[in-house]
């Protein structure tokens, strides 16, 4: 399910292509192994900083958090994603390619967070399942590769 807020849904909706981003998510959760329902939320930078700042005790927006959803006998949920539609439209804007290709990028970013992987605490496993997982989708630098190439 992907839910839009009002004013990012005035400024972005026509370049959001919410139902591809639908087909999307399916073929990457299917792609990452995750079963049960996923919710999108495509919102702003001060929605996102509010989130950002409640669960990660950061104040300031991102561009994607993942919120796995808590083993519950008969219900087949595996979380929540949140976007901020702006950042990437920025970072979408800096890499060279459309918006609706860095809303897959942080799709994919935020499932392999909901399947387990942690870029900040492993050894290289997110970033090189994201890598394989980019090139089967036919995407270009993920958010892990081009944070390593900005801090070299």
């Amino acid at each position: 399910m992907i839910l839009i807020e009002p004013a990012i849904q005035s400024q972005f909706g026509r370049l959001i292509r919410r139902r591809a981003l639908a087909v999307f998510l399916g073929e990457a959760a299917a792609a990452v192994r995750l079963s049960g329902e996923i919710s999108v939320l495509l919102a702003g930078d001060a929605e996102m900083r509010r989130l950002n700042r409640r669960f990660r005790h950061k104040n300031k927006p991102t561009d994607v958090l993942s919120f796995p959803a808590p083993a519950i006998d008969g219900h087949s949920l595996a979380g929540d994603l949140a976007i901020s539609v702006e950042t990437a439209a920025c970072q979408a804007q800096e890499a060279g390619h459309p918006l609706y290709t860095e809303l897959q990028i942080l799709v994919l970013h935020g499932l392999l967070h909901l399947a387990g992987y942690d870029h900040e605490a492993d050894t290289g496993q997110m970033a090189r399942r994201e890598a394989a997982l980019r090139r089967q989708f036919g995407l270009s630098a993920g958010l892990i590769e081009r944070a390593a190439r900005s801090a070299r």
